[in-house]
């Protein structure tokens, strides 16, 4: 039982509080012995935590065990548009998660409160006015003092200008009035736009994932062609290549 005492100097702190009966050598009830523990520093420092959450330049969430919302900050208020009286307590996935996204958000929830960290998981939320935003999720599990579970907390960033601008990229390379191309790090095809379909004949479902130098290029130029591209990886750009 937690309760504040005031002490001979005026000061006021925090006292922890286990009540047990005292009872005499036939079991009569003698009285009570209270056994404290001062948390004055450890308040001290969770309302520091609470107020550096509440006004960090991020949308921060917390849930229970249960999935109950018990963090809510300032900026995920500004960007959901629900206040905290309005969330708190609410079941974070069934209230506020797309219905499309709920199982992939609840797993994530799920494995953070079995002590598994998940980082960088996109998913979408709609604000209160309606809107789809995009956000970017780390989830953290949280801890009591004795290193038990007693929740998650998400740190948010909204991407939703960011997926907007990738995607209108996307959209200029497709449509571009040239052939163009793009591998991963493995060098397997992961952008084949409509000019190179038409030039070359083959769609994006035949090209996609598979081996540019080894399933397209004639084996005369592989190997330079797998030089160009391994430059690249490493930063240092050809111009005006030839195959």
């Amino acid at each position: 039982f937690e309760f504040p005492l005031i002490t001979k100097g005026g000061a006021r702190i925090e006292v922890l509080l286990n009540a047990t009966t005292r009872r005499d050598e036939q079991g009569n009830v003698i009285g009570v012995v209270g056994i404290g523990q001062d948390i004055t520093a450890r308040l001290a420092q969770e309302r520091e935590y609470s107020k550096l959450i509440d006004t960090a330049n991020a949308p921060i969430f917390g849930v229970d065990t249960m999935g109950a919302v018990n963090v809510w900050n300032q900026c995920a208020m500004r960007l959901v548009g629900y206040t905290i009286n309005e969330v708190m307590g609410k079941n974070l996935v069934q209230a506020f998660i797309t219905k499309e996204y709920r199982a992939a958000v609840s797993a994530v929830l799920d494995k953070a409160l079995r002590g598994k960290e998940t980082a960088n998981f996109e998913f979408p939320l709609i604000t209160k006015n309606g809107v789809r935003i995009e956000v970017l999720l780390n989830a953290t599990t949280r801890r009591d003092e004795q290193g038990n579970v007693i929740g998650v907390v998400g740190i948010g960033q909204d991407i939703t200008g960011r997926i907007a601008q990738e995607r209108e990229y996307s959209k200029l390379i497709d449509s571009a009035n040239a052939p163009i191309f793009g591998v991963d790090t493995m060098g397997c095809v992961n952008v084949w736009n409509i000019c190179a379909r038409k030039l070359v004949g083959y769609s994006t479902e035949e090209v996609m994932g598979h081996s540019l130098v080894q399933e397209f290029i004639t084996k005369d130029y592989q190997a330079s062609v797998q030089a160009v591209l391994d430059k690249a990886l490493d930063g240092v750009e050809t111009a005006n290549f030839e195959f």
